[in-house]
């Protein structure tokens, strides 16, 4: 079973706000191979946009971590499963670089051989999931974690200038 949510802010200036704490990763184990779910999940969505001759993503380490840490609060149960605390990632994302308008796809699934596969299939099967794919964003991160179950939480954010 893949579970997914959909989340997006367009046309939104690119206002600095005022700095905040800085954010700390929680404590959940990342699941071995990890990084190359996230380099699957990016190469799959990357595949997708090709074949309808929109521009690659490039992978940004920085949007990435907020990625990584909203799908580990998500693993560690700190955080329920969507998109709560989108509107902070997106403010930790504006003070490090220029973005006009962000999204956020999610997803958790279990018991899937190809989980990556699973959670972008998903989303490509759901229109608003489709658009945050499709629209008009230059750089992306995602992030992965596991639960102590096995159920397994994907995040991918977009950005444009």
């Amino acid at each position: 079973m893949v579970i997914l949510l959909v989340a997006a802010v367009l046309g939104l200036a690119c206002r600095a706000p005022r700095a905040t704490a800085e954010r700390n990763p929680p404590t959940s184990p990342r699941p071995p191979g990890a990084n190359a779910l996230e380099q699957e999940v990016h190469e799959l969505v990357n595949r997708h946009r090709r074949a309808r001759n929109l521009a690659a993503l490039t992978l940004d380490p920085r949007i990435s971590r907020e990625a990584r840490l909203h799908s580990v609060a998500m693993a560690a149960g700190t955080t329920p499963f969507g998109h709560e605390g989108f509107d902070e990632r997106v403010k930790a994302l504006r003070l490090a670089m220029p973005c006009r308008r962000t999204a956020e796809n999610v997803a958790s699934s279990q018991g899937y051989h190809d989980a990556a596969v699973e959670a972008v299939r998903g989303w490509l099967g759901s229109a608003g999931h489709r658009e945050n794919i499709e629209g008009p964003y230059d750089r992306t991160g995602v992030g992965v974690a596991r639960s102590a179950t096995g159920e397994m939480f994907f995040t991918q954010i977009f950005v444009g200038r």
